[in-house]
């Protein structure tokens, strides 16, 4: 394992370590991104901060020239613009532009509006649910994907569908990447297609209406990649994050109740949240930060997990505390990139865990803690979470 070179971070085989090694030079360091090319890692909470907030740093990929994104993904030329151009990848004015037509959709007043369905959906997962199952694939998988299809408006008979696709972005094989790419853009194109003129109260639907009305506001490619971007980003971090926490209760032995259940899942965002590191931000004037100087045009990497971790800013960062009240961690990021649909997964995880923890009081790891593997990827992500109901 090379230090500070982040290919190695999706194979370590301990994360935590393998963050702890990250920070050990300092919060601004050099370091070596995914293609091997230089690029400045931020690990400490504050440069975090500051990475996150200052207009001299960019997230317009289009900006640099240092890193070929499509190529370091995989993706093919046709089909990169539909994948790499999420909301995150945007600056302002076009940024700002972008994230008035979606924000709507998830306003804490709306997802407030949403809890008694997403109530619903998790009490009719956990419903004859057998002795022993995997946790992810049962209920904190079908949860998400559940809400964020009906918020969107994609049919629910199209979730193994996209999801296969889905799962090929990340594949080792540049053949499985480039069609499952070219299956999910093809497949939204279609989607957005039969849905005009139909009208309806989703968000894609109400995305058409603005793409019809004024082009100027929303072009086609950006509905379809803001569309998959919504798909994909809207229910993989609560997946993440639900299954995730499940996993710390278990291991930890955690007795949590109903009042406890929101500032645990701060803390399970700040000591193992599913976003470990941050779109890339580049240079447009030398920056000073932590006692270096990043020139123009140079990649800065900011590390969530690692600030979420700096002595400087937590108190026992290493040690798990359901109970921490200061806790300003970047599970979510900050500034104007802050995680859109961070309302809504918040909300899920916190409906997921007091409802499953009422339901199932007798729930238990099914196999011994260190079998539980974790994928392979830029985002911490299980492979599977094996549980049993203790008989009463």
């Amino acid at each position: 394992m090379t230090k500070n070179h982040l290919r190695d971070l999706p194979t370590a085989v301990d994360r935590d370590a393998f963050l702890v090694a990250l920070a050990a030079d300092g919060p601004v360091s050099r370091g070596v991104y995914l293609d091997g090319s230089p690029v400045w890692l931020v690990t400490g909470h504050a440069e975090s901060l500051l990475v996150l907030t200052d207009p001299r740093f960019s997230s317009d990929p289009a900006k640099q020239a240092t890193f070929d994104l499509a190529a370091t993904a995989g993706l093919p030329d046709d089909v990169a613009p539909y994948l790499l151009r999420t909301l995150g990848a945007y600056d302002p004015p076009d940024h700002t532009r972008l994230r008035r037509l979606v924000s709507r959709a998830f306003t804490a007043r709306r997802i407030e509006r949403l809890r008694p369905r997403i109530q619903q959906i998790a009490e009719e997962l956990l419903d004859g649910l057998p002795e022993q199952f995997d946790l992810i694939e049962r209920f904190a998988y079908p949860m998400p994907i559940q809400v964020i299809c009906e918020l969107l408006g994609v049919p629910m008979e199209d979730r193994d569908t996209w999801r296969a696709w889905a799962g090929d972005l990340t594949a080792p094989d540049p053949a499985r990447i480039a069609a499952g790419a070219r299956g999910l853009v093809a497949y939204m194109a279609r989607l957005i297609a039969h849905k005009t003129g139909q009208g309806g109260d989703d968000l894609l639907s109400a995305l058409i209406t603005v793409r019809d009305d004024d082009g100027d506001r929303l072009s086609e490619q950006e509905l379809i990649a803001l569309s998959i971007s919504i798909l994909i980003a809207g229910h993989e971090t609560t997946v993440g994050l639900i299954s995730q926490s499940v996993h710390l209760i278990l291991t930890r032995s955690l007795k949590l109740g109903d009042d406890d259940i929101a500032r645990a899942v701060e803390e399970f965002l700040r000591y193992s949240g599913p976003a470990e590191i941050a779109v890339l931000r580049y240079a447009l004037e030398p920056v000073e930060l932590g006692g270096v100087t990043i020139g123009a045009g140079e990649a800065v990497q900011v590390v969530y997990a690692a600030a979420n971790r700096d002595p400087r800013r937590f108190d026992r960062p290493q040690v798990l505390d359901p109970y921490r009240a200061d806790n300003p961690h970047l599970g979510f990021g900050h500034g104007i990139h802050y995680c859109l649909g961070a309302a809504l997964a918040r909300t899920e995880t916190q409906i997921a865990l007091t409802t499953l923890l009422r339901r199932l009081p007798g729930l238990e790891l099914a196999v011994p803690a260190d079998r539980i593997g974790w994928q392979p990827g830029l985002r911490r992500a299980l492979t599977a979470l094996p549980v049993r109901v203790r008989a009463s």
